[in-house]
């Protein structure tokens, strides 16, 4: 299945410079000068870079993004499928800078000269918290546990040598990488599947910003350098870049990154609603209103609502998402609308409903059945568009149908959260956090299907 690009509106900060100059140069005193275009490798991840909404995102793409505006260049972003292959861009010259967490290791040592922000990565434990606390606090307690973690992972190879530490006794159980990634586990532990897995403290850290009653503060292993990278002959390169991070502007931007990837809840809780006061919001009216200049049912409308905000006209999200609606910014601009309107719950839904209507009519020609349609328009408006039509994509290589969403494209877009499926050659925008729409078209659905029986039209 062929989907013309230009379809998605996706505006890209990463665009190639066809005809700048790639390389710096030198002032009259000698000195190196920045290039007017910055190449950058990155690794497609939820902590690194991925696309939702049809927006770029990500910790490390944010900050190397705000360098170059520091230091006007224009980004030109390549997206490897693994660190080997970044690291080979590095050296054939094809990059000027690897931006995303390159282990400080012998294995890179004069391949890469570390530089920008740098992480300190450990293995940590992910155990469901007992009256708000963890139960388990130091690697002594592990013996007798049962622990899973994906076979012929580091994590299988650290967890074998702390049990010879610790005498054995510890119940390694292998689940296999090909059906099961470290996010999966993770969410089996908080949905009580299994009682402990091991993962990367800053996959744990993220992770734990959806499930909160996950505590993953307990290293069991010893920490690991890693940070951005340049090549040794561009050494200038790497020390232009410490000197902007040391700035105070850049300290802030960093902070403010990792509070908003690491640490700002991310979860999405869908408690069952009251239906029995006969309405269903004081925005009824509005939904009703601009429902039907879409033709959809008010009620379906208003789920959306109560699932993106609960209502409340003020509700801001981790990307920025605005309003009852919650609008990207970027979508607002799209449709003439000020930013500093969205908190306006008419201005919210007015936008909603432009933007599901462009939606539902890039959709017709792949998704022709009007109900089916529904849950796929529902979809892109979580996630966007450019995901859903990888997960049609992959339905149409891997033998399901692209135009049933349950059992099929949802499970597409569950299966785009594992490398070997969104570094898959007809996967074009790479990462997602699959469940997140998988989870927001199930509970709409139901809340819709309990409107129509509870509120009259």
């Amino acid at each position: 299945m062929n989907f013309p690009r230009s379809i998605i509106n996706i505006a890209m900060a990463a665009g190639t410079a066809l005809g700048i100059a790639a390389c710096g140069g030198h002032a009259a005193d000698g000195s190196r000068t920045l290039p007017d275009t910055l190449r950058v490798a990155t690794l497609y991840s939820p902590t690194s870079y991925f696309i939702y909404r049809d927006e770029p995102m990500g910790y490390d793409y944010s900050m190397v993004s705000d360098f170059a505006k520091a230091k006007g260049m224009v980004l030109d972003l390549h997206v490897a499928h693994s660190m080997k292959e970044a690291v080979a861009m590095l050296d054939s010259g094809k990059v000027d800078l690897l931006a995303c967490e390159v282990p400080v290791t012998s294995q890179f040592k004069g391949r890469v000269v570390a530089c920008g922000p740098e992480m300190l990565t450990t293995q940590v434990l992910v155990q469901p918290k007992e009256k708000g606390a963890a139960s388990i606090t130091d690697v002594t307690q592990l013996p007798g546990r049962d622990i899973y973690v994906e076979q012929g992972s580091r994590y299988e190879q650290r967890l074998k040598h702390l049990n010879d530490e610790l005498g054995g006794g510890i119940n390694i159980h292998l689940v296999d990488s090909d059906s099961l990634i470290e996010e999966d586990l993770i969410q089996m532990v908080n949905d009580g599947k299994i009682p402990l897995t091991i993962v990367n403290r800053n996959v744990a850290r993220l992770n734990a910003t959806y499930y909160p009653d996950l505590d993953v503060s307990l290293d069991v292993s010893f920490p690991q350098r890693a940070a951005w990278g340049a090549a040794p002959d561009m050494a200038w390169l790497a020390d232009s870049v410490d000197s902007w991070l040391a700035t105070a502007g850049a300290q802030r931007d960093n902070d403010d990154l990792l509070k908003r990837y690491f640490e700002m809840s991310k979860g999405r809780t869908f408690e069952r609603f009251d239906f029995s006061k006969g309405y269903i919001s004081n925005y009824d009216r509005l939904f009703k209103t601009y429902a039907g200049r879409i033709g959809w049912d008010w009620r379906l409308l208003a789920a959306q609502g109560w699932a993106e905000s609960r209502f409340r006209p003020t509700a801001r999200s981790w990307v920025g998402a605005r309003g009852l609606m919650q609008i990207m910014p970027r979508t607002a601009r799209g449709y003439r609308t000020p930013v500093s309107a969205l908190n306006n719950p008419e201005t919210s839904i007015r936008v909603a409903t432009q933007l599901i209507d462009d939606l539902d009519r890039q959709l017709q020609k792949y998704v022709p059945n009007d109900r089916e349609r529904l849950k796929f328009v529902v979809g892109s408006y979580n996630v966007g568009i450019a995901h859903v039509l990888d997960a049609m994509r992959l339905c149409d290589k891997y033998g399901m149908d692209p135009q049933v969403w349950d059992g099929n494209v949802e499970r597409a877009l569950l299966m785009k959260s594992k490398p070997e499926y969104y570094n898959d050659p007809v996967v074009k925008y790479g990462y997602c956090r699959g469940s997140e729409p998988v989870a927001y078209v199930r509970d709409i659905m139901e809340f819709y299907d309990s409107a129509r029986r509870e509120i009259q039209a």
